[in-house]
């Protein structure tokens, strides 16, 4: 959820059942600057009128933003679209395919779940136009993960970037300390911030902390280091279970991060060491850094909304933030990342229109310029961005050398991916045998 049903917590959320807000195809709508809408840039997608209903995790400011990225589509194809919010919707989807109720468009926060719904038959394959723009603006791994038993449903939608090593850049000038460009110079950093430590400062703080969800932080770090150590290779064959938790690719990269996590005298100083990674909320992980009670915390891009107001996030700001670092130097750049996907239960002309348009570079433009999200759609111009760390985001998820894997617990079965692996974490920190930790986890796969 990984990314989106749990990193959305931030976000406010509609009660159970839905907030259907109409996007209103009555009058003529503005650009995010002010512009008039020329209905010539939307020509292709004809008029087909009607209406279409898109099913969504999406809510608060960020439902306000995808409306109003479509509000312009809506008033030259004749279209209203009906933004229908869950934060149920995991379940619901479920629910309403089984009672022949299915949305017309569903955005899906993870691949997993696409391929179970898929596997119903519910879904239709996504039409001509939809797969020549993907074909043309993403990877063809980004391809795949829209992609169940050979056939092509779902399109990429947002995306975030994970991996993220939040620090101060002041506080690093200050103790005459650099970037680290390898995993070992992390490792050896770590080392040198901790021969600062006092009563309240180690150099890391972690959170893990997310109510029912609570170990979901962790997953990230052990995807990373798994990428990045391991390979992409065991990365896909440890993903899709054909590499088990306790092989020695995978529990090395648990070792790895163990080194950090279960050292009293590297983690949460201000918190109350190694114990209060559980309890504290990944929303307050990194707030330690402003009080100067650590100096990194590991966290995806998302995590910028996290700052309070008034906090500058930028190289020379007041946070800024670099990749967990590869194991060589000169490595390509491993990333680790979430995004949506846009898949359609019916074929009719207004839902297979829409679900172009969200596929198309000309929607990713106009959506990233409102604000708040960014897209691995090659066809995205980084300048539109709203923040520094959302244009370099776009560039690295953009980058010809980058190698890119989605969230490894959002592909693995729900058993495994929101459940074991988790709790297995939360276990795990709390002291239990990493060897025993694992197998465990391994026991839980369908």
């Amino acid at each position: 959820m990984k990314t989106t049903r749990i990193r959305r917590t931030a976000v406010p959320v509609v009660g159970i059942a839905v907030a259907a807000l109409a996007l209103s195809a009555c009058a003529p709508p503005t650009g995010p600057g002010g512009e008039e809408i020329d209905c010539a840039d939307y020509e292709a997608y004809g008029t087909p009128g009607g209406e279409v209903e898109l099913y969504t995790t999406i809510a608060g400011v960020e439902a306000d933003q995808l409306q109003e990225s479509v509000d312009a589509y809506s008033f030259c194809t004749e279209t209203e679209v009906n933004l229908v919010s869950s934060q149920e919707f995991e379940t619901q989807i479920n629910v309403r395919v089984q009672g022949g109720d299915a949305p017309d468009l569903a955005i899906f926060p993870q691949p997993g779940l696409l391929q179970r719904i898929a596997s119903t038959g519910a879904v239709v394959a996504a039409p001509a136009e939809v797969e020549a723009n993907v074909d043309e603006y993403w990877t063809e791994a980004w391809k795949e993960y829209g992609t169940v038993d050979g056939t092509f449903y779902a399109a990429p939608l947002m995306a975030s970037v994970k991996g993220y090593i939040w620090y101060s850049p002041a506080q690093f000038e200050e103790l005459g300390v650099e970037v680290p460009t390898t995993w070992q110079g992390l490792m050896d950093l770590t080392a040198q911030l901790a021969e600062n430590n006092t009563d309240t400062y180690r150099p890391w703080c972690v959170g893990f902390g997310s109510g029912d969800a609570t170990g979901w932080p962790g997953t990230d770090w052990i995807e990373d280091l798994v990428l990045r150590e391991a390979g992409p290779d065991a990365y896909d064959a440890w993903v899709a279970g054909e590499l088990p938790f306790d092989s020695p690719e995978i529990s090395a990269a648990w070792e790895s991060a163990g080194e950090i996590l279960r050292n009293p005298e590297y983690v949460n100083g201000g918190y109350g060491g190694v114990e209060s990674i559980n309890s504290t909320t990944f929303n307050d992980g990194g707030l330690p850094i402003l009080e100067d009670n650590c100096s990194l915390h590991h966290q995806a891009s998302f995590y910028e909304a996290q700052w309070p107001e008034g906090t500058t996030v930028a190289p020379d700001g007041d946070i800024w933030a670099f990749l967990t670092p590869p194991v060589n130097e000169g490595d390509p750049a491993s990333v680790t990342g979430g995004g949506e996907f846009v898949a359609a239960f019916n074929d009719n002309e207004e839902t297979a229109a829409l679900q172009a348009f969200l596929s198309s570079s000309e929607w990713a433009n106009i959506r990233v310029e409102l604000g708040g999200v960014i897209s691995a759609n090659n066809g995205l111009d980084p300048a539109v961005a709203g923040s520094d760390i959302g244009r370099q985001s776009i560039e690295i998820l953009q980058g010809e050398d980058t190698v890119f894997r989605f969230d490894g617990s959002d592909l693995m079965p729900a058993a495994v991916g929101s459940a074991s692996f988790w709790t297995g974490l939360v276990d795990w920190i709390g002291g239990k045998d990493t060897t025993q930790t694992l197998q465990d986890i391994d026991a839980t796969w369908p």
